[in-house]
Protein backbone atom coordinates (compact mmCIF):
# COMPACT_ATOMS: atom_id res chain seq x y z
CA UNK A 1 0.00 0.00 0.00
CA UNK A 2 1.37 3.32 -0.87
CA UNK A 3 2.05 6.04 1.71
CA UNK A 4 -0.23 9.71 1.57
CA UNK A 5 1.48 11.75 -0.99
CA UNK A 6 3.88 9.21 -2.30
CA UNK A 7 4.00 8.94 -6.32
CA UNK A 8 1.38 6.59 -8.13
CA UNK A 9 2.87 3.43 -8.86
CA UNK A 10 1.49 0.51 -11.23
CA UNK A 11 2.31 -3.11 -12.22
CA UNK A 12 5.43 -4.23 -13.44
CA UNK A 13 4.88 -4.07 -17.25
CA UNK A 14 2.41 -1.54 -17.29
CA UNK A 15 2.93 1.89 -18.13
CA UNK A 16 1.03 4.56 -15.83
CA UNK A 17 -1.36 6.66 -17.95
CA UNK A 18 -1.99 9.62 -18.08
CA UNK A 19 -5.62 10.92 -17.91
CA UNK A 20 -5.22 13.76 -20.21
CA UNK A 21 -9.14 15.43 -20.85
CA UNK A 22 -10.04 15.61 -24.15
CA UNK A 23 -13.10 18.16 -25.16
CA UNK A 24 -15.51 16.80 -28.04
CA UNK A 25 -15.45 18.98 -30.89
CA UNK A 26 -19.10 19.98 -32.05
CA UNK A 27 -18.07 21.94 -34.91
CA UNK A 28 -20.19 20.81 -38.12
CA UNK A 29 -17.14 19.20 -39.53
CA UNK A 30 -17.16 17.11 -36.70
CA UNK A 31 -21.00 16.09 -37.22
CA UNK A 32 -21.11 12.76 -39.07
CA UNK A 33 -24.67 12.57 -40.83
CA UNK A 34 -26.35 9.37 -41.06
CA UNK A 35 -29.87 7.92 -41.52
CA UNK A 36 -31.19 8.69 -37.92
CA UNK A 37 -30.15 12.26 -38.00
CA UNK A 38 -30.67 13.39 -41.16
CA UNK A 39 -33.78 14.94 -40.84
CA UNK A 40 -32.37 16.74 -38.08
CA UNK A 41 -29.29 17.92 -40.06
CA UNK A 42 -31.27 19.66 -42.82
CA UNK A 43 -33.23 21.02 -41.02
CA UNK A 44 -30.61 23.14 -38.94
CA UNK A 45 -28.86 24.06 -42.34
CA UNK A 46 -32.09 25.12 -43.57
CA UNK A 47 -32.17 28.05 -41.57
CA UNK A 48 -33.93 30.23 -41.30
CA UNK A 49 -36.07 28.58 -43.63
CA UNK A 50 -37.69 27.06 -41.31
CA UNK A 51 -41.25 26.11 -41.08
CA UNK A 52 -41.98 28.43 -37.69
CA UNK A 53 -39.26 30.68 -35.89
CA UNK A 54 -39.44 27.89 -33.35
CA UNK A 55 -38.48 24.40 -33.25
CA UNK A 56 -37.43 21.21 -31.51
CA UNK A 57 -35.13 18.85 -31.74
CA UNK A 58 -36.46 15.12 -30.02
CA UNK A 59 -34.42 12.67 -29.34
CA UNK A 60 -32.96 9.93 -26.89
CA UNK A 61 -29.51 10.85 -25.03
CA UNK A 62 -26.66 10.68 -27.15
CA UNK A 63 -28.48 10.56 -30.58
CA UNK A 64 -26.39 13.89 -31.21
CA UNK A 65 -28.89 16.59 -30.11
CA UNK A 66 -26.58 18.76 -28.40
CA UNK A 67 -24.12 18.59 -31.11
CA UNK A 68 -26.75 20.34 -33.59
CA UNK A 69 -27.79 22.98 -31.16
CA UNK A 70 -23.76 23.78 -31.14
CA UNK A 71 -24.30 23.89 -35.02
CA UNK A 72 -27.07 25.68 -35.53
CA UNK A 73 -25.94 28.06 -32.45
CA UNK A 74 -22.71 28.72 -34.22
CA UNK A 75 -24.60 29.61 -37.50
CA UNK A 76 -26.99 31.79 -35.79
CA UNK A 77 -25.29 33.86 -33.46
CA UNK A 78 -27.94 32.20 -30.67
CA UNK A 79 -27.67 33.11 -27.10
CA UNK A 80 -27.16 30.04 -25.46
CA UNK A 81 -29.25 29.26 -22.32
CA UNK A 82 -28.88 26.34 -20.11
CA UNK A 83 -32.40 25.34 -18.87
CA UNK A 84 -31.70 25.23 -15.16
CA UNK A 85 -30.28 29.22 -15.58
CA UNK A 86 -33.10 30.74 -17.87
CA UNK A 87 -32.85 34.44 -18.83
CA UNK A 88 -35.88 36.60 -16.89
CA UNK A 89 -37.49 38.45 -19.29
CA UNK A 90 -36.27 41.76 -18.31
CA UNK A 91 -32.64 40.22 -19.73
CA UNK A 92 -33.94 39.08 -22.47
CA UNK A 93 -35.60 42.68 -23.63
CA UNK A 94 -32.03 44.04 -22.83
CA UNK A 95 -29.87 41.71 -24.67
CA UNK A 96 -32.62 41.17 -27.46
CA UNK A 97 -30.92 38.42 -28.98
CA UNK A 98 -32.04 37.56 -32.43
CA UNK A 99 -31.72 33.71 -31.78
CA UNK A 100 -31.68 31.24 -28.70
CA UNK A 101 -31.04 27.69 -27.92
CA UNK A 102 -32.06 25.65 -24.79
CA UNK A 103 -30.32 21.79 -24.69
CA UNK A 104 -32.21 19.76 -22.50
CA UNK A 105 -35.47 21.92 -22.25
CA UNK A 106 -37.24 18.91 -20.80
CA UNK A 107 -34.71 19.46 -17.42
CA UNK A 108 -36.16 23.24 -17.12
CA UNK A 109 -37.51 23.52 -13.57
CA UNK A 110 -38.55 27.40 -13.94
CA UNK A 111 -41.91 26.84 -15.91
CA UNK A 112 -42.64 30.36 -15.13
CA UNK A 113 -39.82 31.73 -16.79
CA UNK A 114 -39.74 29.60 -19.73
CA UNK A 115 -43.27 30.26 -20.79
CA UNK A 116 -42.14 34.41 -20.81
CA UNK A 117 -39.34 33.17 -22.76
CA UNK A 118 -41.25 31.23 -25.30
CA UNK A 119 -43.35 34.68 -25.02
CA UNK A 120 -40.15 37.04 -25.74
CA UNK A 121 -39.62 34.10 -29.05
CA UNK A 122 -43.04 35.26 -30.47
CA UNK A 123 -43.53 38.76 -29.50
CA UNK A 124 -39.87 39.96 -30.95
CA UNK A 125 -39.34 37.72 -34.15
CA UNK A 126 -36.54 35.70 -32.81
CA UNK A 127 -35.43 32.33 -33.32
CA UNK A 128 -35.83 29.34 -30.74
CA UNK A 129 -34.18 25.72 -31.01
CA UNK A 130 -35.31 23.50 -27.98
CA UNK A 131 -33.94 19.77 -27.61
CA UNK A 132 -35.29 17.36 -25.55
CA UNK A 133 -35.65 13.51 -25.05
CA UNK A 134 -39.39 13.15 -25.80
CA UNK A 135 -42.69 15.53 -26.95
CA UNK A 136 -43.96 17.54 -23.95
CA UNK A 137 -46.58 15.94 -22.18
CA UNK A 138 -49.11 16.84 -19.65
CA UNK A 139 -47.69 14.75 -17.11
CA UNK A 140 -44.27 16.61 -17.55
CA UNK A 141 -45.80 20.52 -17.52
CA UNK A 142 -47.43 22.13 -14.77
CA UNK A 143 -48.83 25.43 -16.29
CA UNK A 144 -51.27 24.06 -19.28
CA UNK A 145 -50.24 27.39 -20.85
CA UNK A 146 -46.49 26.40 -21.35
CA UNK A 147 -47.68 22.68 -22.59
CA UNK A 148 -49.75 24.33 -25.40
CA UNK A 149 -47.18 26.63 -26.24
CA UNK A 150 -43.94 24.02 -26.39
CA UNK A 151 -47.27 21.68 -28.68
CA UNK A 152 -46.90 24.45 -30.95
CA UNK A 153 -43.38 23.73 -32.12
CA UNK A 154 -42.44 21.88 -35.03
CA UNK A 155 -41.10 18.48 -34.11
CA UNK A 156 -38.02 17.12 -35.88
CA UNK A 157 -36.95 13.69 -34.38
CA UNK A 158 -33.51 12.30 -33.97
CA UNK A 159 -32.71 8.53 -33.41
CA UNK A 160 -30.46 6.72 -31.53
CA UNK A 161 -26.87 6.12 -33.25
CA UNK A 162 -26.83 2.78 -35.67
CA UNK A 163 -24.21 0.06 -35.80
CA UNK A 164 -23.19 1.40 -38.92
CA UNK A 165 -23.05 5.36 -37.28
CA UNK A 166 -21.33 3.96 -34.17
CA UNK A 167 -18.59 2.44 -36.26
CA UNK A 168 -17.97 5.84 -38.18
CA UNK A 169 -17.46 7.19 -34.80
CA UNK A 170 -15.71 4.97 -33.44
CA UNK A 171 -13.17 4.92 -36.43
CA UNK A 172 -13.10 9.48 -35.81
CA UNK A 173 -12.92 9.03 -32.27
CA UNK A 174 -10.04 6.34 -32.62
CA UNK A 175 -8.29 9.01 -35.28
CA UNK A 176 -8.60 11.79 -32.78
CA UNK A 177 -6.43 9.66 -30.13
CA UNK A 178 -4.48 8.81 -33.45
CA UNK A 179 -4.84 5.17 -31.69
CA UNK A 180 -4.15 2.27 -34.63
CA UNK A 181 -7.03 -0.29 -33.92
CA UNK A 182 -7.70 -3.58 -35.69
CA UNK A 183 -11.13 -3.95 -37.51
CA UNK A 184 -12.14 -7.31 -35.30
CA UNK A 185 -12.14 -4.97 -32.15
CA UNK A 186 -13.84 -1.89 -33.71
CA UNK A 187 -16.66 -4.14 -34.84
CA UNK A 188 -16.92 -6.14 -31.60
CA UNK A 189 -16.84 -2.65 -29.77
CA UNK A 190 -19.97 -0.93 -32.33
CA UNK A 191 -22.08 -4.10 -32.04
CA UNK A 192 -22.10 -4.02 -27.97
CA UNK A 193 -21.76 -0.62 -27.12
CA UNK A 194 -24.75 1.56 -26.20
CA UNK A 195 -26.39 3.33 -29.17
CA UNK A 196 -25.24 6.49 -27.84
CA UNK A 197 -22.05 9.11 -28.70
CA UNK A 198 -21.89 9.85 -24.63
CA UNK A 199 -20.96 5.44 -24.78
CA UNK A 200 -18.69 5.96 -27.95
CA UNK A 201 -16.18 8.91 -26.31
CA UNK A 202 -16.23 7.28 -23.12
CA UNK A 203 -15.19 3.45 -24.44
CA UNK A 204 -12.82 5.28 -26.49
CA UNK A 205 -11.17 7.21 -23.66
CA UNK A 206 -10.87 3.75 -21.59
CA UNK A 207 -9.67 1.81 -24.57
CA UNK A 208 -6.83 4.41 -24.72
CA UNK A 209 -6.22 4.40 -21.36
CA UNK A 210 -5.37 0.30 -20.78
CA UNK A 211 -3.52 0.21 -24.12
CA UNK A 212 -1.11 2.40 -23.26
CA UNK A 213 -1.27 1.48 -19.89
CA UNK A 214 -0.21 -2.26 -21.15
CA UNK A 215 1.82 -1.06 -24.04
CA UNK A 216 -0.19 -3.00 -26.66
CA UNK A 217 -2.36 -2.20 -29.56
CA UNK A 218 -6.17 -2.18 -29.54
CA UNK A 219 -7.22 -6.05 -30.20
CA UNK A 220 -10.49 -7.25 -30.19
CA UNK A 221 -9.42 -9.52 -27.18
CA UNK A 222 -8.57 -5.63 -25.16
CA UNK A 223 -11.59 -4.43 -26.43
CA UNK A 224 -13.66 -7.07 -24.57
CA UNK A 225 -12.08 -6.84 -21.54
CA UNK A 226 -12.81 -3.20 -21.81
CA UNK A 227 -16.49 -3.37 -22.86
CA UNK A 228 -17.50 -5.34 -19.64
CA UNK A 229 -17.27 -2.23 -17.73
CA UNK A 230 -20.01 -0.36 -20.39
CA UNK A 231 -22.31 -3.38 -20.29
Amino acid sequence: MSKAGAPETCEPGRQLPLDLPTTPRFGREEFLPAESNLAALEMIERWPDWPDRILALIGPAGAGKSHLCAIWAARAGALVVAPDALPTLEVLVAQAPRAIVIDDVDRAADETTLFHLLNFVNESGAFLLMSAARSPRAEDTRLPDLLSRLRRAPIVEIGAPDEALMRAVLVKLFADRQLLVEPPALAFAALRLERSLAAARAFVAALDREALAQGRPVTRALAAKVIEKFT
